[in-house]
């Protein structure tokens, strides 16, 4: 089995991971502001603890997205440093399939849908479904849309956070305290990593679903006047 480090910053949780064989050990810190600051620390204590250097790691892999904007880009940006200083390869893994293995190994579900909150008053989803001890298979993949475009097929089991910011659409619950961690995303990249299914730093990329992360101070001041307008005519 390979030696697979990995971070996860997309949301308000950071996160690494090492990951060796079966035995994966972590470190966490909470507060979106501190992400950038606290990921390299966590990560000199993993490989501290481990009692090995960065390369001797095998692959960097980081939460790709969807999720925080800034945090995906954390994520990203310190991977592909700490690729390029090691000269390994990379393997992005979308935040919502390591929901989707999370809520699979705690709370046995075999089809489960994946709920995060993207702010803006929309949440990512995905659903997915695990068969045979195998990676995740994405039945519906990930998508962007107002909580009450979510449309899952059958009855998966929910979980996230995107179950109790928008509560009200999700009336049926599950289990909103799964959110992305990079023990999942080392576990998802060491069978990518198997597979070949890796890239190198320079090609790492975040997956972004939202095409506009954010209106400027004019845009919001011509929306307003806009909807005013609309509601003079």
């Amino acid at each position: 089995m390979p030696i697979i480090l990995a971070i996860e910053t997309s949301s308000e949780l950071a996160s690494v991971a090492l990951l060796r064989g079966q035995t994966v050990i972590s470190r966490v810190s909470s507060g979106v502001r501190t992400h950038s600051q606290s990921v390299l620390p966590m990560i000199q204590a993993l490989l501290a603890e481990a009692a090995i250097a960065l390369k001797d790691c095998d692959a960097i892999a980081f939460g790709s997205g969807p999720g925080s904007f800034t945090g995906v880009r954390t994520a990203c940006g310190i991977a592909q440093g700490l690729a390029f200083g090691g000269k390994l390869p990379v393997v992005p893994v979308v935040t919502l399939d390591a929901m989707a293995l999370a809520c699979h190994q705690r709370h046995g579900a075999s089809d489960v849908l994946a709920v995060l909150d993207a702010r803006m008053g929309e949440v990512y989803w995905a659903q997915y479904r695990f068969a045979d001890g195998a990676a995740p298979a994405a039945v519906l993949p990930p998508a962007l849309s107002a909580p009450e475009g979510v449309q899952p097929l059958g009855a998966p089991v929910a979980c996230g956070n995107g179950l109790s910011a928008y509560a009200e659409a999700f009336a049926g619950g599950g289990f909103a305290e799964v959110m992305p961690h990079a023990e999942q995303v080392a576990q998802l990249a060491a069978i990518a990593f198997a597979a070949g299914a890796t890239v190198t730093a320079a090609e790492a990329q975040p997956l972004y679903l939202r095409n506009k992360i954010a209106y400027t101070q004019a845009e919001r001041r011509d929306m307003a006047a806009a909807k005013a307008a609309e509601g003079g005519a």
